[in-house]
């Protein structure tokens, strides 16, 4: 097993390939490592999650509202289940708050016995209609005007960054070579596909494109052109946690003609979130924010939940989702060519990945990939970055067991120095700043470092990079 993030990259050819580290990607990844195979996963970035994955709206779905009889119908349920024992078996927080389809008039009101049948038709049954009354109560904090709401109890909040690292520290920890900084530039089609990086050539009978963005590059590299991917901004604001007793449910919009709008929703990480946007682009490294974005986004809350608009902002970001046109996955399979593209994965890519990473080995099996003898995957234990779990700082015990459990490196969001020492010393160590604040929260309250900035920094630098 390896991380790598410079120099040439090892010879001989692998068994599978997988490009792209995402949350689907590294669950390919992680799916790939039960079986007694030579499996590479590449990104063209220094870490895993480092694009789509990290910046969405981190929701377990439920799959009430996909289209009925589609593929992605069909994982998302059976993923949400997955993942959902996965996380509770790995450590990774989960919270089951439910969701508030919230109508705020009466077109929106009579759209709602409809999605609660859409809900059936996905194999969801808890979904109900509910009066303007029973939302207020649940609700109290909800601006003027609710007739009504679609409870959804199932719905839940989770967190996507050690969903993806968890994924991808398993499948290191099986036996998998992570490839950082290794973009694919071009790939001869053959047995082996040869592909070649930044990092030098690689070789691989099965491939996988798990790329996001840009995985309709990487299908035209195979000579495919089955879909193009639109990069679709979302914009979204993060509250402080003093905003967090505003909210008790996920709030979401009835979706209209023009998407499913903008929603409302508690972070695992104890803030509130509003947004996203829904922005078609030509640009795919278009993830800075707009004053027009921001601007509307602050309207639309202000509309559903007046008093979150007076709290302090935490962060402003923005993340690209890979829309392609169709409402359901692009995930095709070229027996004869070994290859799997997993394209148009969008914001229910999450709660779908381990569905899709099941589903991908079959696809790979049919182009003659040996699946045979799955071996069962010693569980991880990530660390809690749930503010409904105990964290170090909280922990007497573990403290007095290790005092840098103790000292606090970032009072915003309560970080210490032997979480940042774990995170730096973890199978799959950051590769950056950035990197450190999806492993730890570090720098990501409200001062967004100004305070512990140059301490996280000095604690980051001292590490001895991965070879």
């Amino acid at each position: 097993m390896s991380v790598t993030t410079r120099g040439a990259l090892p010879g001989g050819a692998y068994d599978v390939t997988v490009i792209g580290a995402g949350v689907v990607g590294s669950a390919i990844a992680r799916e790939l490592a039960r079986l007694p195979l030579r499996i590479a996963l590449l990104d063209a970035s220094d870490d895993v999650g480092d694009g789509t994955s990290k910046a969405n709206t981190a929701i377990l779905h439920t799959g009430f509202d996909a289209v009925p009889g589609t593929l992605e119908s069909r994982l998302v349920r059976e993923g949400s289940r997955r993942l959902a024992a996965y996380a509770a078996e790995n450590g990774i927080p989960v919270e089951p708050l439910g969701a508030l389809l919230v109508a705020w008039d009466a077109e929106q009101l009579a759209a709602l016995p409809a999605l609660a049948a859409k809900a059936e038709r996905n194999g969801y049954r808890d979904a109900r209609v509910i009066p303007a009354e029973e939302v207020r109560a649940r609700e109290p904090h909800l601006g003027p005007g609710v007739l009504g709401a679609l409870d959804v109890p199932g719905e839940s909040v989770i967190c996507p960054w050690t969903t993806t690292l968890a994924y991808a520290t398993q499948a290191v920890r099986a036996g998998v070579d992570l490839h950082l900084n290794c973009p694919v530039q071009h790939i001869t089609s053959g047995d082996p596909h040869v592909l070649t990086t930044g990092r030098g050539p690689l070789r691989t009978r099965h491939l996988v494109n798990a790329a996001g963005l840009h995985a309709d590059e990487i299908d035209r590299l195979l000579g495919h052109a089955d879909f193009t991917v639109t990069p679709r901004r979302g914009q979204l604001i993060v509250f402080d946690g003093l905003a967090r007793e505003l909210v008790r449910h996920i709030l979401l919009p009835v979706p209209g003609a023009l998407g499913k709008g903008v929603l409302v929703t508690p972070t695992v990480h104890g803030k509130v979130m509003l947004g996203p946007t829904a922005e078609d682009l030509d640009d795919k490294t278009a993830t800075g924010s707009t004053a027009e974005g921001l601007a509307l986004l602050r309207d639309k809350g202000r509309r559903i939940l007046p008093a979150l608009l007076d709290e302090e902002v935490t962060a402003v970001y923005a993340g690209l989702r890979a829309a392609t046109g169709s409402e359901d996955y692009a995930i095709r399979a070229h027996p004869a060519q070994r290859y799997v593209t997993v394209g148009g994965i969008r914001s229910t890519g999450l709660t779908a990945s381990m569905a899709i990473a099941s589903h991908v080995v079959d696809l790979l099996a049919d182009g003659g990939l040996p699946v045979t003898g799955p071996q069962d995957l010693e569980p991880v234990r990530m660390p809690n970055l749930g503010e409904a779990f105990p964290r170090p700082y909280r922990d007497a015990e573990l403290i007095a067991a290790d005092p840098e459990y103790g000292r606090i490196v970032c009072h915003c969001e309560r970080v210490t120095r032997g979480e940042i020492r774990d995170a730096l010393a973890s199978t799959v160590p950051p590769g950056s700043l950035d990197g450190l604040r999806r492993r730890t929260r570090a720098r990501a309250g409200r001062c967004q470092g100004f305070h512990c900035g140059a301490a996280v920094r000095a604690l980051f630098d001292r590490k001895a990079p991965h070879a």
